[in-house]
């Protein structure tokens, strides 16, 4: 199923990414990190105003994964987003989220496809991400697409909490 990516452009539209992150990061999270770290990272990172501050300050660009539904209807499965790094030449990729219905279905294979096309478009080198250590599905699904660990990182976000992450890179023009 091929899927297309629908620029955040909007207020409505950063409106309805922050609640599609909501309920993906609830869906998804708790199991992981658990409920309290979970609520700390949609409210800092997540939130309307998160997206707002990044899009802003830090110029990230955000997108809907879109893709027709059963009955031939688009639908948003997800959200991604990152920025430009002209000081490395790569893209950080800060977000590639899937609501649960949709994981496993090669959409985030075509989210990396979409990266690889970016970054060949704007004369960049890679991309890379950080992931969650113990996130074994999204490690698991990123090695499979190209990209390979180059660190690992434990990094204080605050209120005591810490994301203990891979940075995972990939050159841009591999194939997915």
């Amino acid at each position: 199923m091929d899927v297309r990516f629908v620029p955040v452009e909007t207020a409505e539209d950063r409106c309805q990414i922050a609640q599609l992150a909501s309920r993906i990061w609830n869906e998804y999270w708790p199991a992981i990190i658990g409920q309290a770290q979970t609520d700390y990272m949609v409210e800092n990172f997540q939130s309307l105003s998160a997206f707002e501050r990044d899009m802003a300050e830090h110029g990230y660009e955000y997108w809907f994964v879109v893709a027709d539904g059963e009955d031939g209807q688009p639908q948003v499965v997800g959200y991604t987003g990152g920025h430009e790094e002209p000081e490395t030449n790569r893209f950080f990729i800060s977000k590639i989220y899937l609501l649960a219905p949709h994981r496993g279905r090669g959409f985030a294979r075509q989210v990396v496809e979409f990266y690889d096309r970016l970054c060949r478009e704007r004369g960049l080198g890679g991309m890379y991400l950080t992931v969650n250590k113990h996130n074994e599905l999204g490690v698991r699904a990123y090695k499979g697409t190209g990209f390979a660990v180059i660190d690992a990182v434990e990094t204080d976000i605050g209120e005591g909490f810490i994301m203990d992450d891979y940075v995972m890179e990939r050159p841009a023009g591999l194939r997915a």
